[in-house]
């Protein structure tokens, strides 16, 4: 694996003491950070990259969102969730194929890599597909094949068929696949099945990945049916017991962010989702103070409609800024550790998000060229609140370039985007059905 020396570097660490470096090197051995600062005396690299004018800094983990989704990107809008699923998405999985995910997700995945995004967790069907575009492309992913546990609505297989997926699939690719459970809800999975689903997650020794509190409706349905909270509902089935990540958890009682404290539980915000279907906002000043390990996703292209992790980044610093009257609130670099760190170790890539010696070279490069990052007072705010994903000119995974130079290297993009439009325009004028209710 290549030696590369990146020097003359303005670098964001996001380490323990949140160092921010100028003009400094970066030296990468073996897939990982040798280090940073000065390069070690006698590295002899075999790449060396002049980072002059570029800020270098963790890549992005996106912890929440549905790839192959990019099919349906522009066709369910202006429409509130119940209506999104059961008018629109809900049928259009109907005449789903294997191949149309494998498209839909490498098309996500050149998408990603533009706007600097290193991994990302999927929750979605057919994965197996998915697995196979993450191998190609160089990305890390946790993936997730949701499940619903009925006789009728599921897609591509059963939960057998998961649990061979997770034992074929689970740290494939060199390490950069990881897998997870995926039942769909508390609010569209049964008690029944949240528990089996639960068992067969500890003895596979991995976590569940799972949609969460997402609306007011789903709250007061859990009410009346279990006089229980969604989050109550997770507990009693044992959900909570194993690792898990909840997306969305917008709507939470006291006792609720207590019990996801004490277990441990990672939450993903998706505020861009959350704004654009009019959903609410996740809690997030009161999780992280109740220390729960708050990360950012992006939710699908269905409802976001983008994968970019910097618009997400804005987005969530903005909306708790607006929701609680309070500018304090979401500083840069707490932001940035949302939508790096925290979603790698979410993920089970701990030593991702990061930029310090041990830890995995998984980095991105900022292109200050624009006007709008200059000048330079503060490079954390910069990127935040003024860079975007056109200003991303390099990727890295693992030591080893996705894209250099703006240019992609591990996909066919153009191929990919030929697919894609031509599928997704059969998929959309298919015969459909309502393949469940919301």
């Amino acid at each position: 694996m290549a030696r590369i020396l990146i020097r003359h570097a303005d670098v964001i660490t996001l380490d323990a003491e949140g160092r921010i470096l100028r003009d400094a090197e970066i030296a990468i051995e073996n897939g990982a950070i040798a280090a940073v600062g000065t390069a070690p005396a006698g590295f002899e690299p075999d790449e060396t990259v002049d980072a002059a004018d570029h800020i270098v800094m963790p890549g992005f983990h996106n912890a929440h969102t549905h790839s192959p989704m990019t099919f349906v990107r522009g066709w369910a809008e202006d429409l509130p969730l119940e209506r999104w699923f059961n008018e629109r998405i809900w049928q259009a999985e109907s005449v789903l194929t294997p191949d149309d995910v494998y498209w839909g997700a490498a098309l996500a995945a050149a998408e990603m890599i533009r706007s600097g995004t290193v991994g990302f967790a999927d929750h979605y069907f057919y994965m197996d597909r998915v697995a196979q575009v993450v191998a190609e492309s160089g990305l890390r992913a946790n993936l997730v094949w949701c499940a619903f546990g009925k006789d009728n609505g599921e897609v591509g297989t059963t939960l057998q068929g998961i649990v061979d997926f997770v034992e074929e699939w689970q740290g494939a690719a060199d390490g950069r696949i990881r897998t997870m459970l995926g039942p769909h809800s508390p609010h569209t999975c049964s008690p029944q099945f949240l528990a089996r689903t639960a068992a067969v997650a500890a003895r596979l020794g991995v976590g569940i990945h799972i949609h969460l509190a997402e609306s007011p409706g789903q709250v007061a349905h859990s009410l009346a049916r279990y006089d229980l909270t969604p989050v109550e509902v997770l507990d009693r089935n044992g959900v909570l017991d194993v690792p898990v990540l909840a997306a969305h958890a917008i709507y939470l009682s006291e006792a609720d962010r207590a019990i996801l404290a004490s277990r441990q539980v990672t939450v993903a915000q998706c505020p861009t989702c959350h704004m654009k279907l009019g959903m609410g906002v996740t809690p997030v000043p009161a999780l992280q103070a109740m220390g729960v390990n708050v990360a950012l996703g992006t939710d699908g292209p269905a409802s976001n409609n983008a994968l970019d992790m910097l618009q997400e980044a804005r987005h969530a610093a903005l909306i708790q800024k607006l929701h609680g009257l309070d500018p304090e609130l979401m500083a840069g670099d707490l932001v940035l550790r949302m939508a790096t760190q925290n979603g790698a170790r979410a993920l089970g890539f701990p030593l991702s998000g990061e930029l310090s010696p041990g830890r995995l070279a998984d980095l991105i490069m900022i292109d200050c060229a624009a006007p709008r990052l200059r000048p330079r007072h503060d490079l954390v705010a910069n990127v935040i609140y003024a860079a975007g994903s056109a200003d991303i000119s390099d990727v890295m995974v693992a030591g080893r370039w996705l894209m250099r130079e703006r240019v992609l290297l591990t996909l066919d993009e153009e191929r990919i985007l030929d697919e894609a439009e031509r599928r997704a325009a059969r998929m959309v004028r298919g015969d459909m059905r309502l393949l469940r209710s919301y």
